[in-house]
C-alpha cells in the first residue's frame, strides 16, 4: 500500500508542478476538454462542502492507452483562495467513460457555499527509463457551485 500512496502523491505532485504547462483546451467552461484526440474529463455543475469543510468534486473521464499508473487530480479556487488541491483518485484508461469523485479539505484556507472554479485532470506516469514521467490524457476548466450538504 505504501508504493501506491506514493505514486498517487507522485501524480498529484506532477499534476500541481506541470498543470500550468499542460495544453490548454479551446473549449467551453464545463465541457469535455482533450490533450490527447477522444479523451476527455467533465466536471460536475455542482460541488459540495460538508459540514467539517470537506470538499467534494466529481465528473466524468474517459482516457485509454495508458501504460502506467493513471490518476484524476482536481484543484479548486474561490475569491481570494487560491488554487487548492482535492483529493486524487486513480483513473482507467480502457476507453469507457468512467465516474471520477475526489474529496479533501483546503489546507489553511476556508471554502463556502457560492461560485468557485475547478480544473480537473486525467495525468498518467509512464516510465521512462528509470524515472517517471507525467503524461497529460486531459484537462478542463470549469466554473462551479458549491452547495453545503
Amino acid at each position: 500500500m505504501p508504493v501506491r500512496r506514493s505514486l498517487l502523491a507522485a501524480a498529484l505532485g506532477a499534476t500541481a508542478l506541470l498543470g500550468a504547462t499542460a495544453a490548454q483546451a479551446a473549449a467551453a467552461p464545463g465541457a469535455r476538454a482533450a490533450v490527447a484526440p477522444g479523451e476527455y474529463i467533465t466536471v460536475d455543475p455542482t460541488g459540495r462542502i460538508a459540514a467539517d469543510g470537506t470538499v467534494t468534486l466529481s465528473g466524468t473521464y474517459r482516457c485509454t492507452g495508458a501504460t502506467g499508473p493513471a490518476f484524476i487530480g482536481s484543484s479548486i479556487s474561490q475569491g481570494t483562495v487560491r488554487q487548492q488541491g482535492i483529493g486524487g483518485s486513480g483513473a482507467r484508461c480502457d476507453g469507457a467513460e468512467h465516474r471520477w469523485q475526489n474529496s479533501g479539505k483546503p489546507y489553511g484556507q476556508t471554502l463556502r457555499p457560492g461560485a468557485a472554479h475547478v480544473q480537473a485532470t486525467v495525468v498518467e506516469l509512464r516510465r521512462s527509463g528509470i524515472i517517471l514521467v507525467p503524461v497529460f490524457h486531459a484537462q478542463t476548466d470549469r466554473d462551479i457551485t458549491l452547495v453545503q450538504s
